[in-house]
């Protein structure tokens, strides 16, 4: 692998690597997400793997290459959490010391999940708020220690593990025409696009990004991978600054289209899998069926794959993601508004400015005995979305100086 582009015979090989160590896994027509956009579409289930997300792919390709004295001395890495979950299962197995290094960010249930697949072969350091800072710190420690960096994306071994899962997907699915996956730091999109691209030219291949974390279509208008300025960690497995060099040459030639999803859009395409097919998928796991949603005119009567890319989600995380779907929706408004501070006060506002369907989602009051009224936190779910500038007109008479709050990021991020 010394050529400087990612190529289908590196991917052939890491498929005879990873024979009997990673699962071919299902190929799962939906019937749902099918006759909605009017196509075939196909679930890659790489959540199923046992670390619950395609990184074991990468990470175990790249380790194999390692000599017994690379291996002896420990191999490092940097990871929101999948990559170090797939770095974490290979060190154990192979039984070889592995460092890894994670943002303070990341959600406790990937942290302990990545303790309990290396056991006692793995240290962890918990390192900045982003994936960047906690990869140059794991560069800074290899330097300082002679270790092994197993990086997650920008290394031909890592890309080309990645790539087998575009040969299950021709192998299940021949005529496969569109193929969606997530697009992080580019290696699991590097690696399908290379070998779809040699084996059936005429598939497109599409990358979805989250729209806080664009750092692919950010290279693709530079011209070359570019620093972005600040990365929204809510879809914390695709949460990158910066793309790699090898992932965004590669992706260059590969990739047919790049897409942009909102949270609240991926928010939803969460619950929907979750609620129609018990798919337990990540933020960055959904992204590719969120995206359906963009392209829906182009994939009319086409077979479709969607790369469920991981499935390690915290369930803790579910109340937000539940908030911030019904708020993409335009059903859920958060307000601060002024009550009379007397009995019957939440009657009043209940008969007076909700809708008969419309229901109260959160409501935060304290009481101060000295004032006459007094600022309450209510959330109020729309049973028509559509019904919003009428509910408003109803808020405004009973409140005219009441705040919006989905209109303003800082209170909102404050108080809801």
């Amino acid at each position: 692998m010394s050529t400087n582009l990612l190529t289908k015979t590196a991917v052939l090989a890491a498929k005879q690597t990873l024979k009997g160590v990673v699962r071919h896994t299902p190929l799962q027509f939906d019937r749902y997400l099918s006759e909605r956009y009017r196509c075939k579409v196909y679930l890659k289930r790489e959540d199923l793997q046992d670390v619950r997300s395609f990184k074991i792919r990468g990470a175990y390709n790249c380790i194999a290459q390692l000599s017994p004295a690379q291996r002896q001395n420990g191999v490092v890495c940097a990871s929101a959490g999948n990559h170090a979950q797939g770095v974490a299962w290979t060190a154990a197995k192979l039984k070889i010391p592995a460092t890894i290094f994670m943002p303070v960010t990341t959600p406790k249930q990937k942290v302990n999940q990545v303790r309990y697949f290396g056991g006692n072969h793995v240290k962890i350091q918990l390192v900045g708020d982003t994936f960047d800072q906690a990869a140059a710190a794991a560069q800074q420690f290899c330097t300082d220690h002679q270790r092994t960096f197993i990086a997650p994306f920008d290394n031909l071994a890592t890309m080309a593990g990645q790539g087998t899962i575009a040969t299950e997907i021709l192998a299940d699915c021949p005529t496969t025409d569109v193929v969606l996956a997530t697009v992080g730091g580019g290696g699991l999109i590097a690696g399908i696009a290379t070998y779809l691209k040699a084996v059936a030219p005429s598939t497109q291949v599409v990358g979805v990004e989250p729209v806080g974390a664009a750092s692919m279509a950010a290279a693709f208008a530079a011209g070359h991978p570019v620093t972005l300025n600040q990365v929204d960690t809510f879809v914390d497995g695709a949460a990158v600054q910066r793309v790699g060099n090898l992932t965004y040459q590669t992706a260059r030639q590969t990739v047919d289209q790049l897409l942009t999803v909102s949270n609240g859009a991926d928010c939803q395409a969460i619950l929907d899998l979750y609620n129609r097919e018990a798919i337990v998928a990540e933020p960055a796991g959904a992204l590719p069926v969120a995206a359906l949603e963009q392209i829906q005119a182009q994939i009319v009567g086409k077979n479709v794959v969607c790369v469920i890319s991981g499935g390690n989600n915290d369930v803790q995380r579910m109340p937000e993601i539940e908030d911030r779907a019904l708020l993409y929706q335009g059903n859920l408004h958060y307000y601060l508004v002024n009550f009379p501070q007397r009995a019957g006060a939440l009657r009043e506002f209940v008969n007076s400015v909700l809708g008969p369907q419309d229901d109260i989602y959160k409501f935060a009051y304290t009481k101060k005995n000295n004032r006459g009224a007094g600022p309450v936190l209510i959330g109020v779910c729309l049973a028509d979305p559509y019904s919003l500038g009428e509910f408003n007109q109803r808020l405004h008479t009973y409140d005219p100086d009441y705040l919006n709050l989905n209109d303003n990021p800082m209170l909102y991020s404050m108080l809801v």
